[in-house]
């Protein structure tokens, strides 16, 4: 059976993860329509919110054709994230997700995303405020810990857990690792055995066989995909396929629906957001879209100074 979070239903087991500047409105729908079970918002600060930051509201726009989908939060004080809570149920979520897992020094260095594994008495203190006010499910991402000397996933999980939360994700590095491997995936299965609420496993998850292999492994019984998905959004699709049947052959895109597919994404951006900020955010994403193809670097090179929708057509058509 498919946990659920607190009462949200998910269709499948995989999850789109939250990835600030990547996981906007239109890379939402895209990965929803392929596959992904769930999605959560760009992070939104908690502080911009208090001074009402046009940016930060956009944001936080939900469509139909993501749900069920969530709205992250970040920061560090228990009372503005609680009224950030509120001002992100106006736009009725479906979950309310804590971000105390984003390893970069502009949010851990402000004592925010990561930092806050450092205070687990202040973990508990935000989820209880953002519990007590949300009318939605309160979910939190979490990291192993701030660095190899100060491990403390599980009882960052217990607490948030006692305090309210209705899931955890964990990603299984530390801020220190920021990235770079290995993932620890026992951190993972030691906070799934530690609490009972549902764990999410997170974390280098690049393809439906390694999608099994970490359920295994950690024995969660979902798992959150971020930079794979990007240019790649039929790997939820691929991860539910091969849960369900691992025997049956993984379905993979043509090349013409990989570029057409990336085309439509970057003109629901300019839709969203207009041309002139949706080009420039489409420059790293389309990197994804021209993964293995012969002369890569060099389109790379050239989708790195797109300017127009035209630009990136004329890109398109130049490979096919």
């Amino acid at each position: 059976m498919i946990p659920k979070i607190g009462n949200v239903k998910l269709a499948s087991r995989a999850l789109l993860a939250p990835m600030a500047g990547l996981t906007d409105r239109a890379y939402r729908e895209l990965c929803v329509e392929n596959g992904a079970a769930y999605c959560v918002s760009e992070m939104v600060s908690s502080k911009a919110l208090s001074f009402k930051s046009k940016k930060s509201e956009e944001l936080m726009e939900i469509s139909g054709a993501e749900r069920p989908c969530g709205i992250q939060i970040f920061g560090d004080e228990p009372k503005c994230m609680a009224e950030a809570a509120e001002r992100a149920a106006e736009n009725r979520p479906d979950i309310i997700d804590i971000n105390m897992g984003c390893p970069a020094p502009k949010i851990s260095g402000n004592g925010s995303g990561c930092a806050l594994m450092k205070d687990p008495q202040l973990c508990g203190e935000i989820v209880r405020a953002v519990v007590k006010v949300s009318p939605v499910p309160v979910t939190v991402k979490i990291r192993k810990g701030w660095d190899d000397n100060t491990v403390n996933a599980v009882e960052v999980a217990k607490i948030c857990e006692q305090a309210g939360a209705a899931a955890i994700t964990v990603h299984g590095r530390t801020r220190q690792q920021y990235y770079k491997p290995p993932v620890d995936y026992d951190i993972i299965k030691q906070v799934n055995n530690a609490v009972n609420i549902p764990v999410i496993a997170n974390g280098d998850i690049d393809s439906a066989q390694k999608a099994k292999e970490v359920m295994e492994l950690t024995g969660c019984g979902l798992v959150m995909v971020g930079r794979a998905s990007m240019g790649n959004p039929w790997i939820f699709g691929q991860i539910n396929s091969y849960l369900e049947n691992p025997e049956a052959p993984i379905e993979y895109p043509s090349l013409e629906l990989r570029l057409d597919t990336m085309v439509a994404q970057v003109e629901k951006m300019v839709l969203y957001k207009g041309e002139y900020i949706a080009i420039r955010q489409a420059r790293k994403l389309v990197a994804g879209y021209l993964k293995g193809i012969r002369g890569a670097a060099a389109l790379r090179n050239e989708a790195g100074k797109m300017e127009t929708l035209d630009d990136l057509k004329r890109l398109r058509y130049k490979i096919v």
